[in-house]
């Protein structure tokens, strides 16, 4: 199991722009790219730290989050649900597509807003006890 804070990534509508021309499709903004480059620092780092030792092809993996938002415009927290497992991806697990994302609370905090994460293999997690 690993404990991880990041900042807040960027939202889904802040992660994208379409491609225009022949090439139709979207890219990542370069608020997502950057974003993306200083999770999997992160994660490699709390890798290090931690002891994780990476899951085999096909087992589950979980991602407990905590957002602390800078204020209390509403927001959507499945937002983190696509930039953060694939900013993950290759680093502490091998495919995003075993991952189960678990939102557990969403909180305010203007002076340090960030996503506290817990990540574990599926067994390792009982939510009712998971606390960051």
């Amino acid at each position: 199991m690993i404990k991880m804070v990041l900042d807040i990534p960027p939202s889904v509508n802040h992660c994208y722009v379409n491609i225009a021309g022949q090439r139709k499709g979207r890219k990542l903004t370069e608020a997502a790219k950057n974003w993306k480059l200083l999770a999997g620092y992160e994660a490699n780092q709390a890798k290090r730290k931690q002891g994780w030792i990476y899951p085999d092809k096909d087992e589950k993996i979980v991602l407990l989050l905590w957002a602390f938002w800078p204020d209390r415009r509403p927001r959507d927290m499945n937002n983190c649900h696509k930039l953060l497992p694939d900013a993950l991806e290759n680093v502490l697990f091998e495919n995003d597509k075993n991952v189960l994302v678990r939102d557990m609370d969403f909180s305010f905090d203007a002076k340090r807003p960030r996503l506290e994460i817990v990540v574990a293999r599926k067994d390792e997690v009982d939510v009712n006890e998971t606390q960051y």
